[in-house]
């Protein structure tokens, strides 16, 4: 059974996560940053104590000596204070500094932790995902992510603590006016935990939208020459328009939520405090309070209620952190369904048997229905077929991109699943028509994927090269081994291109090659030259062809026809061509 990747279908919006579940997922996050993490934390209760501390030294000089005017208590307490508010500054800039260097850590570690996932995961995820929404999530989620680490959840912690220590000595100074003045503080958490969900909701549609608009730039401009070729500015204009205009939409709900907390926060902080002064005057004209206590009780309602307006805007952070790690999280949690099995090799004299193998790319759609022949060793196979009918799918099972839905595929003997990932990549080739170049240089692309010649030096791959006569070759190319190559090929004719991929083929000395469409976009001198370079391969390489030329397959040992989801010998080379020309269906 095939994993379905699509990861639009994603649980981030799911409102059922209650805070300690977000906050584990949190620390989960955190990784091999906990012990950072604890010390600046120990940092940040230090640094709030010590602030909690000044406003009750305040109230009590202002009863013990600033109204009997004792000013050398005041002098006293003032050292205290500095002293006090100097560490804090102190340990704030070695906290800040310590943060900082945590969050960049844990951006570096969580990009390199995305991206080897995704070199782990199979073709069928990439053909399922769009590759502007993968790069947005390993670029802006991790990013945000970095954000809320390095600089929102100082605060945020610094916050929760200042908050929960101004309550204490609320409570402590005057329990019941305590009580009255964080009535409005528990109306906020009610408040909080009731739109929480709805924020983190928005959050997650508008980044699942902004991954959406990334894939739509990535792919207008992959196919920019397209584009221009035909004129057809307008129409990626108008889709890039409507993506942004989808983009807009959301980010602007989302920040209508993260921004509406604010003035409710706002609204309930002074209204603790309008309560404090009436109460607080009150208990004064009674003389059941001091001046000292009122001052301190409004400073313990300000280190209350500023933390909690602090808390409503990390708050739409916080919830912006959880809904991109949801987003990187679905692609660490996926698993690689193309598992290597055991299994013993049983004796085959065929180097490759399909054996009455079916696959589906979805449910109910076979592209290939029961299908089984086997490869002798060395010999050269052609599949030939109309457009359509299951040559590249049967290419693509071979170097095992899928694994059947049902049937075997055994190389020598043994169930290709059995081998592992580099086995299988060093024993089976694969040329596409349209070959893949890397950024770098012409070396690089030859040994790329090579890994016992990767630390050769030019004059030892050019003798490698002379020695597999293919050094000819390299006469196409006027800088050698350093010639520059950039992604996209520019500056590399499309004969040069394929050249490169023969070459890099070849070298591998695979024991089955496939050559897909290999020869179709060329010119018959660099054919030429590629049918050269097919001939110096071991005499033990199995070589399958896929084709619609007819002259590409006309040294075939024998030719398959691929149709209607049925692969059946052609026989001879005149009934391949009546079975093309005519798109005779096969049962």
């Amino acid at each position: 059974m095939k994993t379905n990747y699509n990861l639009n279908f994603d649980t981030s919006t799911d409102s059922s996560m209650s805070t300690p579940e977000m906050f584990r997922k949190l620390w989960q996050l955190v990784g091999n940053e906990k012990s950072s993490l604890l010390i600046a934390l120990f940092v940040i209760i230090v640094n709030s104590l010590l602030n909690l501390i000044a406003p009750f030294l305040i109230g009590d000089a202002v009863d013990k000596f600033v109204q009997t005017r004792e000013y050398s208590g005041v002098i006293r307490y003032a050292v205290i204070l500095f002293a006090i508010f100097a560490t804090v500054l102190v340990s704030g800039y070695f906290q800040t500094q310590l943060m900082g260097k945590v969050g960049q850590r844990m951006l570096y570690n969580l990009r390199n932790a995305v991206f080897t996932k995704l070199q782990e995961l199979p073709f069928a995820f990439f053909n399922q995902n769009k590759s502007g929404d993968l790069i947005s999530r390993i670029n802006s989620d991790t990013e945000k992510i970095n954000q809320f680490f390095s600089h929102s959840l100082i605060q945020f912690a610094g916050s929760l603590v200042s908050m929960l220590g101004a309550a204490v000595f609320l409570l402590s100074i005057n329990f019941q006016l305590g009580l009255a003045a964080l009535i409005p503080g528990v109306v906020l958490w009610i408040f909080t935990r009731s739109v929480s969900p709805y924020v983190k909701k928005k959050n997650a549609v508008s980044l699942r939208s902004g991954g959406q608009l990334s894939a739509e730039i990535q792919e207008s401009l992959s196919n920019f020459k397209v584009v221009v070729a035909f004129n057809r500015r307008d129409y990626f204009r108008e889709k890039f328009e409507e993506a942004n205009a989808d983009n807009y939409q959301k980010a602007l709900k989302a920040g209508f939520v993260n921004t509406s907390l604010a003035p409710v926060y706002s609204l309930l902080a002074n209204i603790g405090q309008l309560i404090v002064l009436s109460f607080g005057i009150y208990l004064i004209l009674n003389g059941l309070f001091t001046v000292g206590l009122l001052i301190s009780f409004l400073s313990y309602i300000v280190l209350f209620y500023n933390p909690l307006r602090q808390i409503a805007g990390l708050w739409a952070n916080f919830q912006v952190a959880l809904a991109c790690w949801d987003r990187i999280a679905m692609i660490i949690s996926l698993r690689n369904d193309l598992e290597v099995v055991h299994e013993e090799p049983r004796p085959d004299r065929s180097v490759l048997r399909f054996q009455n193998v079916s696959f589906a790319y979805t449910p109910g759609h076979d592209i290939l229905t029961n299908i089984s022949f086997e490869l002798e060793q060395g010999k050269t196979y052609a599949f030939v077929g109309p457009t359509g009918g299951g040559k590249t799918t049967t290419a693509s099972l071979i170097s095992r991109l899928f694994d059947p839905g049902s049937g075997s595929i055994r190389l020598h003997g043994r169930d290709l699943r059995s081998y592992s990932h580099e086995e299988r990549a060093q024993r089976i080739g694969f040329i596409l028509q349209e070959p893949v170049l890397f950024s770098g240089t012409l070396r690089d692309n030859i040994v790329y994927g090579n890994p016992a010649y990767a630390q050769l030096t030019d004059d030892e791959l050019m003798q490698l090269l002379r020695q597999e006569g293919l050094d000819s070759l390299m006469n196409r190319f006027g800088s050698g081994l350093n010639m520059e190559i950039n992604a996209s090929g520019e500056g590399v004719s499309l004969g040069q291109r394929q050249l490169i991929a023969f070459i890099r083929a070849v070298l591998r000395r695979p024991d089955v090659l496939i050559l897909d469409e290999a020869t179709a976009n060329i010119d018959t001198v660099t054919e030429q030259l590629l049918g050269e370079v097919l001939a110096k391969l071991p005499g033990t390489t199995t070589r399958i062809v896929i084709a619609h030329r007819l002259n590409t397959i006309e040294n075939a040992d024998e030719i398959f026809f691929v149709n209607s989801g049925r692969v059946i010998r052609a026989g001879s080379m005149e009934q391949a061509v009546e079975l093309l020309l005519h798109g005779k269906r096969v049962s």
